[in-house]
Order: C-alpha cells, then structure tokens, then sequence
C-alpha cells in the first residue's frame, strides 16, 4: 500500500484565448478538477499500486464531492472533515506554464490522525507542502514516525520553491535531514533552491543524508537520481511536443515512480514510469490525464 498525506482541494484552471488584456474582458475556458499535489499523487498511483489518501476536506458539498471523485480512482480515501475546502486557482499561459493561486481552507486543519491509517502502508509520500501550516505539520510527523515503526517507506517531495524560501532553504534541509526520508523528489527550480545543482553543495547534502536517494527532475532533460556512494542513474525523458498544461505533472511522476519502484524495486524502470505518467497529464487540463472535453468547462 503507498499512502499519501496532505492536500485534496478544486483546482480552477483558466486557459486564456490569448495574452492577458488588464482592465478588460479575457475569453477564457475554465475547468473544475480534484486538484491537491497530494491527492493528485493519490490518484495517478492507484491505477498502478494499492493507494490510500489521508487529508481534511471542508464540511460542505464541495468536499464531499471531491472525496467521491478521488474513491472512483480507485484510492482508499480516508478524509477528515472541518471548515471550507480549499481553493487553487490556476492561471495558464501559452506556453503551458501555471501560475497557482491557493486558499487551502480546511487542508492544514488535519488533527489526531487515527494510527489504524497507517497500516499495511509500504511507503508514506509526504509533500512539502504537508509541512507548511499546523496542525497538518504535526499530523504527517505523526503519520511518519508511525508508518517508520512499522518498516515502511518514507518519500517527500519538495512541492514548490515557495514552500522552501517560506521555510528557509537551510531550515529545510536541516528538516530533511532530521526525517530522514528513503526518497527526496525535487524539480530544477527546487533542487537549485537548496545547493543540489551546485557540485558542492550536492555532494555536502548526499553526505549529511547518506540514507536519502534523491530523484532530480529537470523538465525535458533527463531525470537524474543520486544518492551518497552510489553512481548517479540518468534516464532521458521521451520528448514531447504538444504540452498543454502542466499543472499535476510533477505530482504524476511522484505517483509513476514511487508506485513503479514498490512494483519493482528498478530506479531506472521507476523514472520511466514517472515519465510515462506524467506525459499524460502534460496533454490535459490540470491534474488530469483525461481529454478535455470529458473536464467541466465554462467560457467567458
């Protein structure tokens, strides 16, 4: 069983006809998905691995649904409910590029997770963001050391560069390394946030963390996974030519690996898993490996 903690919220993705008019009309289309880094893990993997979400959803319809969506992927879904769910708005741009607008609402409000959901869990996927606000800080520590005590798996991903400036790239890495995860995920943007870019400063983090292996993506260059006294595993990404929107993909790569290596325990057969996962969600509206007409549009 891979577990996921964190984030279930509506995405709202706007697709612009065209440049931005400021103080005017913007044709646009507009469609409403399950959207959430955490959730959208959660759904990517459950076609492909035994899979169960852990998160706090609002005490509303919005919540409920959202719930409901992420159970027909297949997920175990195991949600608190407090408050107002939460809200991202995303705004896309020609080039498939997203600018992310959150409310998380009732996202950081997850409390006193019960210990029972933790087990018959292989791996635990943590997004960074599931460390930015308690008490869901407090909730996913919990759920780390418990799933630890049980001989399971720990992945986090960095999520943002936002989640590591707002927690101090020093801090972070200073936190990393306290929790000690079996797997590190991290984009360019991120990993050149926190020294692992940098020759140096790679190789000073692949010491202090000799137990982490750290899965470096970089867009259309290749993957590379490093980890300390290990030689580096490279693995090209097949190139792609039709990105419509990227929003999800990152999280769909976590759900690719993360699900091919509990499959096969093969670093190089889980990056191209992730790869494979992940272009689908390139060619789709938000977190979504659906066409767009089966999404809810509305234009403007």
């Amino acid at each position: 069983m891979l577990a996921v903690v964190g984030d279930l919220v509506e995405d709202i993705i706007i697709w612009p006809d065209g440049p931005m008019q400021r103080g005017t009309d913007n044709r646009v289309q507009i469609f409403r998905t399950r959207g959430g880094s955490a959730a959208n893990v959660a759904a990517f993997a459950a076609p492909r691995h035994p899979t169960r979400f852990i998160g706090c959803v609002g005490e509303d319809a919005i919540g409920e649904s959202l719930a409901q969506q992420l159970g027909a992927h297949g997920v175990d879904v195991r949600v608190q409910h407090r408050g107002a769910t939460g809200t991202i708005v995303i705004l896309i741009e020609p080039d498939g590029e997203r600018t992310m607008l959150p409310s998380r609402g009732a996202v950081t409000l997850l409390d006193d997770v019960d210990p029972s959901w933790a087990e018959d869990v292989e791996l635990l996927h943590v997004p960074a963001y599931s460390f930015d606000g308690s008490p869901l800080r407090d909730s996913a520590e919990a759920l780390i050391g418990e799933v630890r005590a049980r001989g399971g798996l720990i992945s986090i991903d960095a999520s943002s560069t936002h989640v590591i400036q707002n927690l101090g790239a020093s801090s972070f890495l200073r936190y990393i390394s306290a929790v000690r995860p079996d797997f590190f995920i991290a984009n360019d943007d991120e990993a050149a946030e926190l020294g692992l870019l940098d020759s140096g400063g790679a190789a000073d983090i692949l010491r202090e963390n000799p137990g982490t292996t750290f899965v470096l993506k970089a867009g259309p260059r290749p993957t590379r996974v490093i980890r300390h006294e290990m030689s580096p595993v490279v693995v090209d990404v097949t190139p792609i030519d039709d990105i419509l929107d990227s929003t999800g993909a990152g999280d769909a790569f976590a759900a690719g690996f993360l699900s091919g290596f509990l499959q096969t325990g093969d670093l190089t057969a889980s990056c191209e898993a992730g790869h494979a996962v992940a272009a689908a969600v390139l060619r789709s509206p938000g977190a979504t490996a659906a066409p767009a007409g089966d999404a809810i549009i509305a234009e403007h």
